[in-house]
């Protein structure tokens, strides 16, 4: 008896020195309504476990062990303190006061981290435990009993009235647990029967959590076939909706044996839920470092240089640099961040060899934070599917658009996708969002249900350019195929490249002879000594350094970003001068400028967005508006950030700056001429 009274003085004294029983004074003037009675008043204490041990190591230790003896304590403790303070008239029985742990954090200890991928689970004690997963599914909400007052039969029993006989949910329960018909009266053995008025109901949502182990498989091809079993988490209350489908998770949880004639499920009662990205240490490598001094002279040279040589184990140095330049440019942009603002870099590349082109975006792939391979046969967006744990709801599973957020989905060729699929693609381009309807009389709901979940990923595809669709008639206006893919898909992506040979046949030549040595001898020595060619695990750390910065434009590129928007948007409204775009094209170009400068930039390792980083954007941008659409009046080369051939040496290099210098210059003559107002920041020399 003295221990538990000492154990409730230093529960009160916790509350007050952490600022619990003001709260509790706070949320208890929520309840105070006199024409509202409930059976069960619902409070949450947020505890400190280290704060708790420092004060009183047995209370810490059952807050940390026997999470269902310190929460006694803590209830009779809050009933004490309403009843002395006058708080809530209502409460007569401290059964009537349901109090919700909060754990702030667990010790950082083996002990206290669950692994999702141990087997079997647990049959011990039921405590809290830490864990990190990636959620693959979730149902919609539905209702659950908080609490519910029972009546004693026998009206001669004293517990025909009053609050003697309350239940509350408990961790792990199930329904039945807290409501059914054979409960009997504690003091004279008589049925129970519920007063349904009383009863208090809650929102509760399943999610299933998968070990974050899953991700590098989401990218093999062919799939691998290593499997992770996913497990269920109960969302309670204030909890609901605080997990999104492909997000990562930091959850407390109390993992509990729920029995279900005829077998016996395990899940987690969720405590409490953090958004988490896993953190990586990283640094630049010398070479990165070396290669970034020797180049600090020109802005364009260096991302040359890394496009140049990128992607050698697929390609010899030289074949595609646009493209590879647009997949580092996404790679750099496309970051796991928890905001809700994201900025995808799309990108659709058009060319004759897709093998090839899939090839080097599959080990381009590999270098993202996070990469999801779409398999044709497995689903791109949302499924259904019946919930199996009682809840009697649909239960929502992730596709590879919705697993790879904060990364980037690799659709593949998409030759091989039927019409609906691509118009349920170029939807979700337009949108960022999936849309999956509910049909209520399938999944026990009165009225069907549109849900609604965003998409926060980069998407990589690739189509063959020799299937004859769309052929322009003009050199000029651009003669790019786009394949048998609609032109309207093509413009939902931000960034069209076309894959060109500009060699011709000596590419192939090249090609082949890359792809003999890379088999023949594996590593032995370099293939290109003349080029620079940096290890893997070099460019891991380098784009997860660039992913880093955090970037803001210069005067010099916003103005060439505003002057470009308004004289494209000027020129392709007016037939005159060229083909009509749509509007949704026009208001996403802006955006599109802004994200492939700012890309440009982080790839330079600079926190500041120059001029000569809009310039790359808008060349890229102006070649992609021609492939989709046509040329206007401002004519640059097809492949206008490679405007010549780089051979590795510092001639080669010299000769492209001087161009992208006359390119530069066209720029700013057709923003000059074109863009309202121009002359108010472009000199006219």
């Amino acid at each position: 008896m003295d221990d538990t009274l000492a154990l409730k003085e230093s529960v009160l004294f916790y509350l007050d020195r952490s600022g619990g029983l003001v709260k509790l004074v706070q949320d208890c003037e929520l309840f105070d309504d006199p024409q509202h009675s409930e059976a069960v008043y619902r409070f949450c204490v947020s505890v400190n476990p280290s704060d708790v041990m420092d004060l009183d190591p047995v209370l810490g230790d059952q807050v940390l062990h026997d999470p269902l003896a310190a929460t006694r304590l803590f209830r009779s403790v809050c009933f004490i303190s309403i009843k002395t303070l006058s708080l809530i008239e209502k409460i007569h029985t401290e059964n009537q006061v349901n109090v919700i742990l909060k754990l702030t954090h667990l010790p950082p200890f083996p002990e206290y981290t669950l692994d999702l991928r141990a087997s079997p689970r647990s049959y011990g004690t039921s405590r809290p435990f830490a864990m990190e997963g990636l959620v693959v599914a979730v149902t919609r909400t539905t209702k659950y009993t908080q609490g519910a007052r029972f009546l004693c039969s026998d009206e001669g029993c004293p517990c025909s009235t009053g609050f003697h006989h309350i239940r509350v949910h408990s961790p792990g329960a199930t329904e039945s647990a807290t409501v059914r018909n054979d409960f009997s009266c504690l003091v004279c053995r008589a049925p129970l029967r519920e007063d349904v008025t009383f009863r208090v109901l809650g929102d509760k949502q399943l999610v299933e959590l998968i070990h974050v182990g899953v991700l590098p498989l989401l990218n093999v091809h062919p799939p691998s076939s290593l499997r992770y079993q996913s497990v269920t988490l109960f969302l309670r209350d204030e909890l609901c909706h605080s997990m999104r489908l492909g997000r990562l998770y930091r959850v407390l949880g109390t993992p509990a044996l729920v029995h279900q004639w005829p077998g016996v499920t395990w899940s987690v009662e969720a405590n409490s839920v953090q958004a988490w990205e896993p953190v990586y240490p990283h640094q630049v490598s010398e070479g990165f470092q070396a290669l970034l001094k020797a180049t600090a002279g020109s802005p364009w040279r260096f991302p040359g240089l890394l496009a140049h040589s990128f992607g050698c184990d697929v390609v010899p140095p030289g074949r595609y640099n646009t493209l590879k330049l647009a997949l580092l440019l996404s790679l750099v942009q496309t970051t796991p961040d928890s905001a809700d603002t994201f900025h995808s870099l799309d990108l659709l590349a058009l060319a004759s060899d897709t093998l090839l082109i899939d090839r080097l975006m599959a080990y381009s792939l590999s270098l993202a934070v996070r990469g999801v391979r779409h398999q044709l046969q497995g689903e791109m967006f949302a499924s259904l599917s019946r919930d199996e744990h009682g809840a009697g709801t649909a239960n929502i599973h992730a596709g590879s658009a919705l697993l790879a957020s904060g990364g980037v989905c690799m659709l593949g060729d998409l030759g091989g996708y039927r019409k609906d699929k691509l118009d349920a693609i170029q939807s979700v381009l337009e949108s960022r969002a999936v849309g999956v309807f509910v049909p209520g009389r399938k999944y026990g709901e009165e009225t069907d249900q549109q849900l609604s979940f965003p998409v926060r990923c980069s998407f990589w595809a690739l189509a063959d350019s020799t299937e004859p669709l769309l052929r322009r008639s003009s050199t000029l206006l651009g003669t790019a195929e786009m394949g048998p893919k609609p032109s309207q898909l093509a413009e939902s992506f931000g960034l069209v490249v076309r894959c060109s040979d500009t060699v011709g046949g000596e590419a192939v030549l090249a090609q082949t002879a890359h792809t003999l040595s890379q088999a023949v001898t594996p590593g032995s020595q370099p293939l290109y000594p003349a080029s620079v060619q940096l290890p893997f695990q070099d460019y891991q750390e380098f784009l997860a350094h660039a992913r880093g910065l955090s970037v803001g434009l210069s005067s010099g590129a916003e103005k060439m970003i505003h002057g470009y928007y308004m004289a494209s948007r000027r020129v392709r409204s007016d037939q005159n001068h060229g083909v009509n775009v749509s509007v949704a094209s026009v208001k996403l170009l802006q955006v599109l400028l802004i994200t492939l400068a700012e890309a440009h930039c982080k790839l330079c390792l600079r926190t500041t967005v120059q001029a000569e980083d809009a310039l790359m954007a808008v060349l890229l941008c102006e070649n992609a508006i021609t492939l989709r659409q046509g040329a206007s009046v401002l004519v640059i080369p097809p492949d206008a950030a490679f405007p010549c051939a780089l051979g590795g040496d510092v001639g080669a290099l010299r000769q492209r700056e001087l161009l992208l210098d006359d390119l530069q210059q066209d720029v700013l003559r057709f923003i000059y001429a074109y863009a309202p107002g121009a002359n108010s920041y472009i000199a006219e020399e």
